[in-house]
Protein backbone atom coordinates (compact mmCIF):
# COMPACT_ATOMS: atom_id res chain seq x y z
CA UNK A 1 0.00 0.00 0.00
CA UNK A 2 1.25 3.37 -0.88
CA UNK A 3 0.06 6.35 1.02
CA UNK A 4 0.59 10.00 0.32
CA UNK A 5 0.54 12.46 3.22
CA UNK A 6 0.21 16.02 2.49
CA UNK A 7 1.09 18.10 6.16
CA UNK A 8 -0.16 21.97 6.21
CA UNK A 9 -1.26 23.21 9.43
CA UNK A 10 0.77 25.86 10.28
CA UNK A 11 3.95 27.28 8.15
CA UNK A 12 5.53 24.40 6.30
CA UNK A 13 4.19 22.61 3.56
CA UNK A 14 5.06 19.22 3.64
CA UNK A 15 4.41 16.09 1.42
CA UNK A 16 5.56 12.29 1.34
CA UNK A 17 4.82 8.96 0.15
CA UNK A 18 5.22 6.17 2.59
CA UNK A 19 4.91 2.11 1.74
CA UNK A 20 3.70 -0.88 3.97
CA UNK A 21 4.41 -4.75 3.73
CA UNK A 22 2.82 -7.10 5.70
CA UNK A 23 4.62 -8.00 8.55
CA UNK A 24 6.80 -4.85 8.83
CA UNK A 25 7.09 -0.89 9.52
CA UNK A 26 6.11 1.86 6.95
CA UNK A 27 9.03 2.89 4.76
CA UNK A 28 9.40 6.26 3.77
CA UNK A 29 10.27 6.16 -0.32
CA UNK A 30 10.32 9.58 -0.48
CA UNK A 31 9.22 12.99 1.24
CA UNK A 32 9.96 17.12 0.52
CA UNK A 33 9.20 20.27 2.89
CA UNK A 34 9.04 23.90 2.37
CA UNK A 35 9.15 26.25 5.50
CA UNK A 36 7.70 29.51 5.75
CA UNK A 37 10.47 30.65 8.37
CA UNK A 38 11.90 33.72 6.29
CA UNK A 39 8.67 35.42 4.95
CA UNK A 40 7.07 35.12 8.33
CA UNK A 41 10.21 36.26 10.22
CA UNK A 42 9.60 40.11 9.15
CA UNK A 43 6.24 39.80 11.37
CA UNK A 44 7.99 38.02 14.46
CA UNK A 45 5.50 35.45 14.08
CA UNK A 46 3.31 33.32 11.53
CA UNK A 47 0.98 35.21 9.64
CA UNK A 48 -2.23 32.74 8.65
CA UNK A 49 -3.34 34.23 5.63
CA UNK A 50 0.12 34.17 4.08
CA UNK A 51 0.50 30.78 5.46
CA UNK A 52 -2.46 29.43 3.15
CA UNK A 53 -1.40 31.15 0.23
CA UNK A 54 2.22 30.04 -0.03
CA UNK A 55 0.48 26.54 0.77
CA UNK A 56 -1.58 26.41 -2.16
CA UNK A 57 1.88 27.54 -4.09
CA UNK A 58 3.69 25.00 -2.85
CA UNK A 59 1.68 21.42 -2.48
CA UNK A 60 1.29 20.73 -5.75
CA UNK A 61 5.04 21.40 -6.69
CA UNK A 62 6.31 19.34 -3.51
CA UNK A 63 3.75 16.28 -5.17
CA UNK A 64 5.59 15.92 -7.85
CA UNK A 65 9.29 16.02 -6.45
CA UNK A 66 8.03 13.15 -3.86
CA UNK A 67 6.39 10.89 -6.95
CA UNK A 68 10.01 11.51 -9.37
CA UNK A 69 12.12 11.16 -6.26
CA UNK A 70 9.76 7.45 -5.12
CA UNK A 71 9.99 6.71 -8.98
CA UNK A 72 6.12 6.71 -8.24
CA UNK A 73 2.92 7.75 -10.31
CA UNK A 74 -0.01 8.90 -8.73
CA UNK A 75 -1.94 6.09 -10.05
CA UNK A 76 0.46 4.30 -8.08
CA UNK A 77 -0.89 5.48 -4.84
CA UNK A 78 -3.56 4.02 -2.63
CA UNK A 79 -4.50 6.14 -0.29
CA UNK A 80 -4.14 10.33 -0.09
CA UNK A 81 -3.92 11.48 3.84
CA UNK A 82 -3.74 14.81 5.19
CA UNK A 83 -3.50 16.94 8.33
CA UNK A 84 -6.88 17.23 9.07
CA UNK A 85 -6.51 19.10 12.99
CA UNK A 86 -5.47 20.75 14.82
CA UNK A 87 -3.95 24.17 13.13
CA UNK A 88 -4.61 27.13 11.28
CA UNK A 89 -8.43 26.58 9.68
CA UNK A 90 -7.11 28.07 6.41
CA UNK A 91 -3.91 26.69 6.46
CA UNK A 92 -5.83 23.18 7.10
CA UNK A 93 -8.06 24.09 4.34
CA UNK A 94 -5.43 24.22 1.52
CA UNK A 95 -4.40 20.38 2.66
CA UNK A 96 -7.54 18.74 2.73
CA UNK A 97 -8.97 20.49 -0.50
CA UNK A 98 -5.92 19.50 -2.57
CA UNK A 99 -6.06 15.77 -1.18
CA UNK A 100 -9.69 15.43 -1.22
CA UNK A 101 -9.64 16.73 -5.28
CA UNK A 102 -6.15 14.68 -5.74
CA UNK A 103 -8.16 11.69 -4.49
CA UNK A 104 -11.54 12.10 -6.03
CA UNK A 105 -9.66 12.50 -9.28
CA UNK A 106 -7.64 9.65 -9.50
CA UNK A 107 -10.74 7.49 -7.72
CA UNK A 108 -9.04 6.46 -4.35
CA UNK A 109 -9.69 7.11 -0.79
CA UNK A 110 -8.87 9.99 1.73
CA UNK A 111 -7.87 9.45 5.74
CA UNK A 112 -7.70 12.50 8.17
CA UNK A 113 -5.22 12.90 10.45
CA UNK A 114 -4.47 14.04 13.99
CA UNK A 115 -1.35 16.25 13.58
CA UNK A 116 -0.57 15.39 16.92
CA UNK A 117 -0.40 11.49 16.26
CA UNK A 118 1.75 12.39 13.57
CA UNK A 119 4.52 13.86 15.47
CA UNK A 120 3.75 10.68 18.47
CA UNK A 121 4.05 8.01 15.53
CA UNK A 122 6.95 9.66 14.01
CA UNK A 123 9.89 7.68 15.75
CA UNK A 124 8.51 4.60 13.84
CA UNK A 125 10.36 6.18 10.84
CA UNK A 126 14.03 6.16 12.35
CA UNK A 127 16.52 3.81 12.56
CA UNK A 128 15.97 3.07 16.14
CA UNK A 129 12.46 2.27 16.27
CA UNK A 130 10.03 1.72 19.41
CA UNK A 131 7.46 -1.01 19.91
CA UNK A 132 4.38 -0.77 21.97
CA UNK A 133 4.01 -0.03 24.97
CA UNK A 134 5.44 3.49 25.54
CA UNK A 135 5.40 6.73 27.05
CA UNK A 136 5.08 9.95 24.69
CA UNK A 137 6.63 13.56 24.95
CA UNK A 138 4.82 15.46 23.17
CA UNK A 139 6.41 18.88 22.69
CA UNK A 140 5.30 20.52 19.51
CA UNK A 141 4.57 23.98 19.51
CA UNK A 142 1.67 25.10 20.98
CA UNK A 143 1.37 21.46 22.89
CA UNK A 144 3.13 19.62 25.50
CA UNK A 145 1.62 16.56 27.02
CA UNK A 146 2.43 13.31 27.98
CA UNK A 147 0.43 10.42 26.80
CA UNK A 148 0.79 6.65 27.31
CA UNK A 149 0.71 4.42 24.31
CA UNK A 150 -0.74 1.38 24.36
CA UNK A 151 -1.01 0.76 20.83
CA UNK A 152 -1.99 2.58 17.73
CA UNK A 153 -4.91 4.85 18.35
CA UNK A 154 -4.84 3.51 22.20
CA UNK A 155 -3.97 6.66 23.94
CA UNK A 156 -3.99 7.89 27.46
CA UNK A 157 -3.17 11.79 28.40
CA UNK A 158 -0.95 11.77 31.83
CA UNK A 159 -0.35 15.41 31.66
CA UNK A 160 -0.31 18.72 29.66
CA UNK A 161 0.53 22.28 30.01
CA UNK A 162 -2.20 24.42 31.54
CA UNK A 163 -0.81 27.52 29.95
CA UNK A 164 1.82 27.82 27.88
CA UNK A 165 3.79 24.87 26.49
CA UNK A 166 7.54 24.10 25.93
CA UNK A 167 7.79 25.96 22.81
CA UNK A 168 6.44 29.00 23.12
CA UNK A 169 8.50 29.34 26.13
CA UNK A 170 11.51 29.39 23.85
CA UNK A 171 10.19 31.50 21.51
CA UNK A 172 8.88 34.11 23.76
CA UNK A 173 12.02 34.03 25.90
CA UNK A 174 13.71 34.51 22.58
CA UNK A 175 11.58 37.46 21.72
CA UNK A 176 12.19 38.96 25.01
CA UNK A 177 16.35 38.44 24.26
CA UNK A 178 16.31 40.43 21.37
CA UNK A 179 16.40 37.20 19.13
CA UNK A 180 15.22 36.43 15.68
CA UNK A 181 11.89 34.28 14.41
CA UNK A 182 11.64 31.42 14.77
CA UNK A 183 13.26 31.91 18.33
CA UNK A 184 13.35 28.16 20.21
CA UNK A 185 16.35 27.27 17.93
CA UNK A 186 18.12 31.21 18.23
CA UNK A 187 17.63 30.86 21.96
CA UNK A 188 19.38 27.32 22.18
CA UNK A 189 22.38 28.50 20.00
CA UNK A 190 23.06 31.51 21.98
CA UNK A 191 22.49 29.42 25.19
CA UNK A 192 25.87 27.39 23.75
CA UNK A 193 27.90 30.09 25.21
CA UNK A 194 26.56 30.65 28.14
CA UNK A 195 25.85 29.32 31.80
CA UNK A 196 23.14 27.41 32.73
CA UNK A 197 23.34 28.59 36.46
CA UNK A 198 24.37 32.02 35.79
CA UNK A 199 20.22 33.13 36.91
CA UNK A 200 17.83 31.50 39.23
CA UNK A 201 15.33 31.07 37.02
CA UNK A 202 11.67 29.40 38.33
CA UNK A 203 11.13 25.77 37.78
CA UNK A 204 7.27 26.00 37.50
CA UNK A 205 5.15 22.90 38.81
CA UNK A 206 8.33 20.60 38.92
CA UNK A 207 6.79 19.27 42.14
CA UNK A 208 3.69 19.77 42.24
CA UNK A 209 3.09 15.82 42.45
CA UNK A 210 1.14 15.50 38.77
CA UNK A 211 2.37 15.48 35.27
CA UNK A 212 1.26 19.08 34.35
CA UNK A 213 2.87 21.71 33.14
CA UNK A 214 3.32 25.79 33.12
CA UNK A 215 5.45 27.36 31.41
CA UNK A 216 3.93 31.12 31.44
CA UNK A 217 5.81 32.03 35.08
CA UNK A 218 9.14 31.74 33.45
CA UNK A 219 8.66 33.32 30.56
CA UNK A 220 7.42 36.64 33.22
CA UNK A 221 10.59 35.44 35.11
CA UNK A 222 12.71 35.57 32.09
CA UNK A 223 11.03 38.73 31.36
CA UNK A 224 11.51 39.84 34.65
CA UNK A 225 15.72 39.10 34.79
CA UNK A 226 15.95 40.57 31.47
CA UNK A 227 14.64 44.13 32.59
CA UNK A 228 16.97 43.55 35.70
CA UNK A 229 20.09 43.93 32.95
CA UNK A 230 19.43 47.13 31.62
CA UNK A 231 18.68 48.85 28.64
CA UNK A 232 22.26 47.37 26.82
CA UNK A 233 23.01 44.12 28.26
CA UNK A 234 26.40 42.66 26.64
CA UNK A 235 26.54 39.33 24.76
CA UNK A 236 27.61 36.95 27.71
CA UNK A 237 24.62 38.59 29.72
CA UNK A 238 22.35 37.67 27.37
CA UNK A 239 23.85 34.01 26.50
CA UNK A 240 23.79 33.36 30.19
CA UNK A 241 19.67 34.00 30.51
CA UNK A 242 19.50 32.15 27.53
CA UNK A 243 21.43 29.12 28.91
CA UNK A 244 19.51 29.41 32.20
CA UNK A 245 15.91 29.46 30.60
CA UNK A 246 17.13 26.81 28.31
CA UNK A 247 17.73 24.58 31.47
CA UNK A 248 14.58 25.67 33.39
CA UNK A 249 12.56 24.31 30.27
CA UNK A 250 14.79 20.93 29.99
CA UNK A 251 14.91 20.09 33.72
CA UNK A 252 11.05 20.46 33.88
CA UNK A 253 10.78 18.34 30.57
CA UNK A 254 12.84 15.60 31.69
CA UNK A 255 11.97 15.04 35.46
CA UNK A 256 8.15 15.10 34.00
CA UNK A 257 8.89 12.13 32.03
CA UNK A 258 10.81 10.09 34.12
CA UNK A 259 8.11 10.67 36.44
CA UNK A 260 6.33 9.33 34.00
CA UNK A 261 7.61 6.39 33.26
CA UNK A 262 7.57 5.91 37.14
CA UNK A 263 3.93 6.00 37.40
CA UNK A 264 3.32 4.21 34.38
CA UNK A 265 5.90 1.58 34.83
CA UNK A 266 7.10 1.85 31.63
CA UNK A 267 10.71 1.48 30.68
CA UNK A 268 10.43 3.08 27.44
CA UNK A 269 10.01 6.67 26.59
CA UNK A 270 9.00 8.26 23.13
CA UNK A 271 10.26 12.34 22.63
CA UNK A 272 8.72 13.89 19.50
CA UNK A 273 7.69 17.41 18.05
CA UNK A 274 9.80 20.35 17.11
CA UNK A 275 11.53 20.99 20.90
CA UNK A 276 12.92 17.09 20.82
CA UNK A 277 15.28 18.56 18.64
CA UNK A 278 16.69 20.19 21.26
CA UNK A 279 20.55 19.61 21.77
CA UNK A 280 20.20 19.99 25.62
CA UNK A 281 16.95 17.93 26.07
CA UNK A 282 18.36 14.73 23.76
CA UNK A 283 21.49 14.75 26.18
CA UNK A 284 19.95 15.32 29.23
CA UNK A 285 17.11 12.14 28.64
CA UNK A 286 20.00 10.26 27.27
CA UNK A 287 21.94 10.36 30.90
CA UNK A 288 18.74 9.80 32.83
CA UNK A 289 18.06 6.91 30.80
CA UNK A 290 21.87 5.43 30.86
CA UNK A 291 21.64 5.42 34.56
CA UNK A 292 17.93 4.27 35.14
CA UNK A 293 18.32 1.50 32.52
CA UNK A 294 15.24 2.98 30.38
CA UNK A 295 15.14 3.55 26.58
CA UNK A 296 14.10 6.76 24.65
CA UNK A 297 13.09 7.12 21.47
CA UNK A 298 13.32 9.94 18.58
CA UNK A 299 12.53 11.12 15.18
CA UNK A 300 15.48 11.98 12.73
CA UNK A 301 16.25 15.47 13.34
CA UNK A 302 14.79 16.18 10.19
CA UNK A 303 11.37 14.70 10.72
CA UNK A 304 10.73 16.73 14.06
CA UNK A 305 9.10 19.55 12.85
CA UNK A 306 5.88 19.12 10.81
CA UNK A 307 6.00 16.90 7.88
CA UNK A 308 4.29 14.89 5.30
CA UNK A 309 5.68 11.78 6.43
CA UNK A 310 4.54 11.80 10.02
CA UNK A 311 1.04 12.28 7.93
CA UNK A 312 1.99 9.52 5.46
CA UNK A 313 3.15 7.27 8.05
CA UNK A 314 0.37 7.67 10.94
CA UNK A 315 -2.46 7.29 8.06
CA UNK A 316 -0.66 3.62 7.23
CA UNK A 317 0.26 2.30 10.63
CA UNK A 318 -3.75 3.56 11.63
CA UNK A 319 -4.86 1.38 8.71
CA UNK A 320 -2.56 -1.21 9.27
CA UNK A 321 -3.93 -1.45 12.63
CA UNK A 322 -7.73 -1.73 11.72
CA UNK A 323 -7.83 2.12 13.88
CA UNK A 324 -9.11 3.81 10.99
CA UNK A 325 -10.62 3.01 7.34
CA UNK A 326 -10.12 5.11 4.32
CA UNK A 327 -12.94 6.40 2.91
CA UNK A 328 -14.11 7.93 -0.75
CA UNK A 329 -16.34 10.81 1.09
CA UNK A 330 -14.77 13.76 -0.88
CA UNK A 331 -17.08 16.07 1.07
CA UNK A 332 -13.96 17.14 3.66
CA UNK A 333 -13.33 19.27 6.83
CA UNK A 334 -11.03 20.55 9.49
CA UNK A 335 -10.64 21.02 12.69
CA UNK A 336 -8.73 23.41 14.13
CA UNK A 337 -9.12 22.62 17.85
CA UNK A 338 -8.93 18.97 18.09
CA UNK A 339 -7.77 17.31 21.57
CA UNK A 340 -5.87 13.88 20.75
CA UNK A 341 -8.04 12.23 23.48
CA UNK A 342 -10.77 12.43 21.19
CA UNK A 343 -9.47 9.79 18.41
Amino acid sequence: MNVLGIESSCDETGVALVSTQAGALPRLRAHALYSQVQMHEAYGGVVPELASRDHIRRVLPLTRAVLDEAGSTLQQIDVVAYTKGPGLAGALLVGAGVACALAAALDKPTLGIHHLEGHLLSPFLSADAPTFPFVALLVSGGHTQLMRVDAVGSYELLGETIDDAAGEAFDKSAKLLGLGYPGGPALARLAEGGRADAYALPRPLLHSGDLDFSFAGLKTAVMTQHRKLGPAPDAQQLADLAASTQAAIVEVLVKKSLRALKATGLQRLVVSGGVGANAQLRQQLNAAALRRGLRVHYPELALCTDNGAMIALAAAMRLDAGAAVAARDYAFDVRPRWPLGQL
